[in-house]
Order: structure tokens, then C-alpha cells, then sequence
């Protein structure tokens, strides 16, 4: 943080900020603009696209860019970049293609939108930075391939659990550490949770019924755990990993695994619910090092042989301006699959299926998300929960059993579906 502090503060003074284009007007949007607007020095939005102008607008009104364009015409859109002026528009080529912006982030939630975003980006030699963990799980190992073959960075950022566990993962293993246990404190986990026990949530804090239902039901701390299993190489102890329910601290849970069979499985990804600090992330990590093992001794972490770790907040938005500073100036990604496929997210009946029914999207109706080892997944041949969107039941199938390539019908032509394939193939 001090670096980027520094950086940021050099470059407010040389006047030469990082220009950011942002993708999406939700409210996750909002808080970033915000935050880079009025609190990040060094850095500048020059361009909003949203598919509809109204809610940029109001975005741009909540955070006092009152002074800006909407651009209709690439003429239109460098001029405002030549004066500086801030942009709205609905034309996102112009922020794929344009000179004027160093990295775009994407703060959708969409698969379907965000993998042609992901694909122009790398093939127009642009940064991507993504808040759409769902993507990355999906086919996160295909879009790090891709981005390294263009020569340019892709990652998810920090603020969400993923970039909050791999930053302390890389601070617990600088200091000579073996991770063994990547977690996530939960205060909820209800797989039969939908938009309509969470719509009255959802409009308090203005989401979507959809995004906060896949907050509950399991499926976002499923897609999270994964971005961090396949930036690791760690697995999951057994289907939906372990979830332990408990309202004791971090520190104190630690008898609830097993040393060996971490150490076997190179260490695993979970999660528990109820436990503090919380919301949060933890790192179990061990040494064999008698000198370090004395230090922690007095640095109050115990007598091991497991160490607690944690990090009691996960900020958000507040976070994102990081990350945008060490892609743009230290080429430093925060979390990218750089194991492959080691784990994914499949598909789950949330009720009873009939054939003919027509499977909606994440936090839906119809289904909720849980982790597996990927040799598991593909050797049972389950349904990844980023395809299952869209596709139509020809098979009944029951509650809570998990959904097959073979009880779906794909809609035809969906570039997701084609860069799943070609992902299956590149690892396989």
C-alpha cells in the first residue's frame, strides 16, 4: 500500500494520472467512481459505458462529475479524452479501442457480456481488470492463457474475498510459511434462498434480488473459493467443501481440521459460518522451522503446528484503485488462475427440475452453485454452474442433485460455451 501510495501521489503531481474506463453503472460502479474521483490522487475516469445512459448519469451527478459528455461518435469520444472531459457512453468499443484509457474494469456480473468484453480487450492489447469473479470461475484458466499470449494483464481485484485471501496467501508465504488452508467466514449459507426472500435485502442496499441471492445460497462463496483454489493449486476436502457452523474465533477453530490430510490434499479451500471475526478471510499456514516456530510462540499465534491468519474485512470498491495501480505500474496481477482448473463450480438443482424447464441465472430460481475438484467434475461429466444459464432441462431432475452435460440442451451459438471447450481442451 505504501508504494502505491507513493506512485499515485508522484503521478497526481506530474500530471500524468492512470486513466481508467469502467464498465457498468451499477452500484458497485458508484463506489468506485466515487472513490477514485474524490479520494485517489493519480488517477482519472475517462470513460463510463453502460448500455443504458440514465443510470451513468446519476452515477456521475451522486459523485460530482457534473461537467461531462456523452459520446455517440469516436469523434466525439477523443475529444472529451483531449480535454480531459469525463465520458459517458454507449458505444464500448470506444473504451476497447481508444489510447487514451490504460485499463478497463469490469464491474458487471454478466458471463454472457463479460466474456466478449474479456476477449476484445486482450485481442485490442488492453489491461483488464474484473470484479466478475463468476467469469473467472468459469473460465478463468482460458482468459489468464489468452491475456498472456496477448502480452497484456488480466485479474480479478482486490475488495472482493478472492483478491482479499491471495493478498494475505502471498504475505503469509513471504514470510516463509506453507499455507494449508485458504477460508472464508460466512454469516449465512441457505442453498434455498431466491430473488423473493431476498428482494426487500436487495433494494435496502439498491442490488439486484439475484446478486444477493447468490450471496446466500452458497453459489458466490462457491465461485470465490474456486478463483482462489485455481490461483493455488489447492482442492476442496469433499464436494462443497467442509462449511463448518460455529461462533467461536478464528484462531480457536483450528482442531477442526486434520494436519495430514491438508498436508496430503496441498492444501484445501473452505469456508465457516458464524465464526469472528467476520465478514472476513482466513490463511492456516505451518512451519517446520524452530526459530519461527519460537517467534510465533511470541508473537502470540500459539504453538502451531497450525498459525491463524485473517483478515477481518473485505472493503470492496474502497480496495479497487490498488489493484488498479499495481497492474497499470507493477504489472503485479492480484489473482489470476495460475494453477489451471483445479477446481469448479457446478450446477445444483435448488428445486425439483422438470424437463422442459429453462434454467435461469445465478441466484435464480432453479439452481445454486458448489464447488468440486475439477478431475471429479469431469470424470461425472457435471454441468459448470457459468453455462447452466439459458440452457433447457431434457431430463427431470431432483432437488439438490447435481446437473450433468447430459440433462441440458445448450442454446446454440454462446461464445462461453465455445471458450469452455476450448479451456477443457488447452487442460485437459
Amino acid at each position: 500500500m505504501i508504494l502505491v501510495d507513493t506512485v499515485l501521489k508522484k503521478r497526481e503531481k506530474n500530471g500524468n494520472p492512470i486513466r481508467v474506463g469502467i464498465i457498468g453503472a451499477g452500484a458497485m460502479s458508484r463506489g468506485l467512481i466515487n472513490q477514485i474521483t474524490n479520494y485517489t490522487p493519480g488517477m482519472l475516469v475517462v470513460a463510463t459505458f453502460n448500455r443504458s445512459l440514465e443510470k451513468p448519469k446519476n452515477l456521475y451527478k451522486d459523485v460530482g462529475l457534473d461537467d461531462y459528455i456523452i459520446a455517440e461518435t469516436k469523434t466525439d469520444f477523443q475529444n472529451a479524452i483531449d480535454s480531459k472531459t469525463p465520458i459517458i457512453t454507449q458505444n464500448i468499443d470506444f473504451l476497447i479501442e481508444s489510447d487514451g484509457i490504460d485499463i478497463l474494469v469490469d464491474m458487471t456480473g454478466s458471463i454472457h457480456f463479460s466474456t466478449k468484453l474479456a476477449i476484445d480487450a486482450f485481442n485490442n492489447k488492453k489491461d483488464l481488470l474484473s470484479f466478475n469473479a463468476e467469469l473467472d470461475a468459469t473460465i478463468g484458466p482460458l482468459l489468464k492463457y489468452k491475456a498472456d499470449e496477448a502480452g497484456v494483464n488480466y485479474s480479478i481485484a482486490d475488495g472482493d474475498q478472492p483478491g482479499v485471501t491471495i493478498n494475505l496467501y502471498r504475505f503469509v508465504k513471504s514470510m516463509g510459511f506453507k499455507p494449508l488452508l485458504c477460508g472464508n467466514i460466512k454469516g449465512l449459507q441457505d442453498h434455498y434462498r431466491n430473488p423473493t426472500t431476498q428482494k426487500s435485502f436487495a433494494a435496502q442496499w439498491e442490488m439486484t434480488p439475484e446478486m444477493v441471492t447468490s450471496f446466500a445460497d452458497g453459489t458466490k462463496m462457491s465461485i470465490e473459493q474456486t478463483c482462489i483454489a485455481n490461483a493455488t493449486g489447492m482442492k476442496v476436502a469433499k464436494r462443497g467443501m467442509y462449511g463448518h457452523y460455529t461462533d467461536k474465533h478464528i484462531d480457536d477453530i483450528k482442531d477442526l481440521y486434520d494436519l495430514d490430510e491438508l498436508k496430503k490434499l496441498g492444501g484445501i479451500v473452505d469456508y465457516v459460518v458464524g465464526a469472528k471475526p467476520g465478514p472476513g478471510v482466513y490463511i492456516y499456514a505451518t512451519t517446520d522451522d524452530p526459530i519461527s516456530k519460537k517467534y510465533l510462540k511470541y508473537g502470540k499465534l500459539g504453538e502451531g503446528p497450525l498459525y491463524s491468519f485473517y483478515t477481518p474485512y473485505h472493503l470492496l470498491f474502497f480496495e479497487m484503485p490498488n489493484s488498479i495501480v499495481r497492474m497499470v505500474d507493477f504489472n503485479d496481477t492480484i489473482i489470476t488462475a495460475d494453477a489451471g482448473p483445479v477446481t469448479e463450480v457446478i450446477a445444483v438443482a435448488k428445486v425439483d427440475l422438470n424437463k422442459g424447464d429453462l434454467i435461469d441465472g445465478m441466484g435464480g430460481y432453479k439452481t445454486f452453485g458448489t464447488i468440486e475438484n475439477t478431475d471429479i467434475s469431469r470424470k461425472e461429466n457435471l454441468l459448470p454452474m457459468g453455462l447452466a444459464e439459458g440452457c433447457t432441462v431434457i431430463k427431470d431432475v431432483q432437488k439438490d442433485q447435481v446437473l450433468t452435460f447430459d440433462d441440458v440442451e445448450f442454446p446454440q451459438g454462446r461464445q462461453i460455451d465455445a471458450l469452455w471447450k476450448e479451456q477443457f481442451n488447452l487442460f485437459k
